[in-house]
């Protein structure tokens, strides 16, 4: 029994596995708005009932890649640094690092549609992920805000990481991920 629970989950994370990189290359070719979901099946070489078996359309894939990155860049973060995670903004650099290697690799053709279903879903991504993050009581309480309510603090977070992204990437900025991590920090915390 435990053996067929380990091999579906090893189903399971290479199906999901090839969608999330379906949807990647897609993402590199054409606008967001533009791609459909059998172009995703296609390339990921998997049948229209598998998708729907873990995912309702094309934008619950896309939050499911936004949190793959997460968990790739935090993870890579954590190998790399003997440095502990840093509260509620540990996200950011990895996240910032994450998208520097992109950048690199080759612009996605998002157009505005796309880059605003992105933005929308990382900000909601983001905002649960603060919003979980128990040590946000602790800075918020060093910073005076403890009348802040949690979801409200969240959404500030999640805007400004969104906002301060936007800015480095449509501005074709030549900052470092660490120095747009510092101005994001200092929006946050001033």
């Amino acid at each position: 029994m435990a053996r067929q629970k380990r091999e579906k989950d090893r189903r399971i994370q290479k199906t999901q596995k090839l969608l999330h990189e379906a949807l990647g290359s897609l993402i590199r070719e054409k606008p967001y708005e533009e791609i459909v979901v059998k172009e995703i099946l296609d390339r990921a070489n998997v049948g229209r009932s598998t998708f729907y078996m873990h995912f309702r359309d094309k934008d619950e894939l896309l939050t499911s890649v936004l949190h793959e990155m997460l968990r790739t860049a935090q993870t890579a973060q954590i190998l790399t640094s003997s440095k502990k995670p840093e509260g509620i903004m540990h996200f950011s650099l990895p996240l910032f690092e994450h998208i520097h290697r992109q950048r690199h690799m080759g612009h996605a053709q998002m157009g505005v549609k796309g880059w605003t279903v992105v933005h929308q879903h990382l900000r909601n991504v983001l905002a649960l992920l603060v919003a979980d993050d128990e040590s946000w009581m602790a800075q918020t309480r060093r910073k005076g805000r403890n009348t802040v309510p949690r979801d409200l603090f969240a959404q500030h977070v999640a805007s400004t990481f969104v906002l301060v992204l936007n800015w480095w990437v449509e501005t074709k900025s030549p900052l470092a991920p660490k120095e747009i991590n510092e101005i994001f920090r200092l929006l946050i915390c001033s």
